[in-house]
């Protein structure tokens, strides 16, 4: 079992406007514009999700306060006329 953390963009301010959640009703939310870049940027965890954030403006760590395991992942987005592109694959 894992969950998916919803509430990330309302805890931690780290990127400019518009927040932009990992969820939501398709349809709904920011249209994007070409020219327009976001990151998609999922965090899951083995346990419960309740979480310890640890750190600085420049730097932090989010650990879960039940020792499970976690992960957070990350792709930038880039909308063009043609659709988008990922500039993160390799």
């Amino acid at each position: 079992m894992f969950e998916i953390w919803l509430d990330m963009v309302s805890v931690f301010k780290m990127h400019m406007e518009p927040e932009v959640p990992n969820y939501g009703k398709a349809g709904s939310g920011v249209t994007f514009q070409e020219g327009d870049t976001f990151c998609i940027e999922p965090m899951t965890s083995l346990g419960k999700g309740d979480v310890i954030f640890n750190g600085t403006d420049s730097e932090w760590d989010v650990l879960m306060k039940d020792g499970s395991l976690s992960a957070h992942f990350e792709h930038t987005i880039l909308v063009t006329k043609d659709g988008v592109e990922i500039l993160t694959l390799e």
